[in-house]
């Protein structure tokens, strides 16, 4: 691994020297294991802790196949579906691992004891497999994370819709939490020039995820002048869809936790926002079993005091059960709710004669296709969205980072050094890096 390092940092070496390299046998990744997933049965959720069940492995590097790339790994990020694999909810991941494993010779190699996660990266090209003609050793690259076959008619409208879609590192092995990672050579996007490595690995999943959910025809198809209400403004999903919002002439209503993140999405350029630590709402009660809604209708009150009296065109719903009543009854007749992610529970109840009687839409939204994460991988690079990073962590240290983002503790993104031996390192275009320099800070420290 040091001679791939070095070669990185010293920004000289070409295709041919890596191509001419010799791989590890093994590398070290950040893995769940098989035999674990049992140890946090009888605890609540916030009870389970991933620093106990995320390790840190030397594993076998595995057999590379057609279509396929190595990546050595210079910086991830923790996203929610890790949080997800470490505390083995709603499911353990062995069972997503266990069918690809069974669909050919080839993907038996995802179904082993262990689960390499982690569904960011940036890093280089270290060697293709057979088919491979977009992307040679030594290229510069980030890696969105849809892994999808492409053999069934149905993905080929939308890749999204394809039968054998998957999140790379959540349901398919050796994700972008280690020093290697196996990625089909479609997952890769060039990495934007004026970022740092841990930059560049922090938007991936979030910011496709944000662009298909809020701009995309596929379900948000936000446009100029739309009221857009944003749940969790300043985390990660959330920052980016503010940024997407006002890039795109909407108007954002920036819900946040506390005044700390309040002053981020002002500082983005969002001028209504709400403080829900201020506002105390209590759409449910203390048991959990039956919702308020007079509080749904003060907070759709609050949110016409914002907007002169106009009501909510779109909302970007990604918390679940705590929130989606009242974002069902908040929007304007004829609008829009998009959901993923449900953070706070799967199972969501509503008011039906509100989305009913009003003609409403819920549209549900999943990651991104392959043209999607390309656009908005885009943007990062023409400096029109910007990264979230507030904090890095090292890959020895990503059970902690894990825990970070499961309690709501980080801000924006949380990125993670691989083989990068310290922040910093990456930057090819500095003029364009000190254009945006406040904007790529924006969120450090924080």
């Amino acid at each position: 691994m040091q001679q791939i390092l070095d070669a990185i940092l010293s920004g000289n070496a070409e295709s041919g020297d890596y191509a001419a390299m010799e791989l590890p046998e093994s590398f070290r990744g950040v893995t769940v294991h098989k035999d674990e997933v049992d140890m946090f049965e009888g605890l609540a959720s916030r009870d389970k802790d991933p620093r106990k069940s995320l390790h840190l492995d030397d594993v076998p590097l595995p057999e590379l196949g057609p279509g396929e790339a190595y990546v050595a790994v210079m910086a991830s990020a923790i996203n929610y579906n890790t949080v997800w694999t470490s505390i083995f909810e709603p499911v353990s991941t062995f069972g997503f691992l266990e069918r690809y494993g069974r669909l050919s010779e080839l993907t038996k190699r995802h179904d082993l004891p262990y689960h390499v996660v982690g569904s960011d990266l940036a890093g280089v090209v270290l060697k293709t497999g057979p088919g491979v003609t977009q992307w040679k050793p030594g290229a510069e690259v980030v890696a969105h994370c849809l892994s999808v076959e492409l053999e069934d008619p149905a993905g080929h409208d939308d890749t999204m819709m394809d039968p054998q879609q998957r999140i790379w590192g959540f349901e398919t092995n050796f994700g972008g939490l280690a020093e290697i990672a196996l990625v089909k050579s479609n997952q890769l996007l060039p990495k934007p020039d004026h970022l740092t490595w841990e930059e560049a690995a922090s938007p991936g999943l979030v910011n496709a995820t944000a662009y298909r959910q809020l701009v995309s025809k596929n379900a948000g198809q936000m446009k100029q002048g739309d009221n857009v209400l944003i749940w969790g403004a300043s985390g990660g999903l959330g920052g980016f869809a503010t940024q997407y919002a006002l890039n795109g002439g909407a108007n954002p209503i920036c819900v946040v936790s506390n005044e700390e993140k309040a002053k981020i999405v002002r500082s983005m350029g969002a001028e209504m926002v709400i403080n829900r630590s201020e506002e105390n709402w209590q759409f449910w009660n203390e048991e959990g079993t039956k919702q308020n809604p007079k509080e749904w209708q003060r907070l759709g009150k609050r949110i016409r005091e914002l907007t002169g009296g106009e009501d909510i065109d779109i909302v970007f719903e990604h918390p679940g059960r705590e929130t989606f009543g009242a974002s069902v009854y908040v929007t304007r007749k004829g609008g829009t709710i998009t959901t993923c992610a449900s953070t706070t529970g799967f199972m969501h109840e509503y008011d039906n004669r509100y989305l009913w009687m009003n003609l409403k839409r819920i549209v549900s939204s999943h990651f991104a296709n392959y043209r999607e994460a390309y656009e908005a991988n885009r943007l990062i690079a023409q400096g029109k969205i910007h990264p979230t990073v507030s904090r890095t962590y090292g890959l020895a240290d990503v059970g902690q980072a894990a825990l970070d983002v499961h309690h709501n503790k980080h801000q924006g993104k949380v990125g993670v050094l691989c083989l990068a031996p310290e922040e910093g390192l990456g930057v090819r275009d500095h003029a364009k890096r000190e254009k945006h320099i406040d904007a790529i800070n924006r969120f450090r420290g924080v």
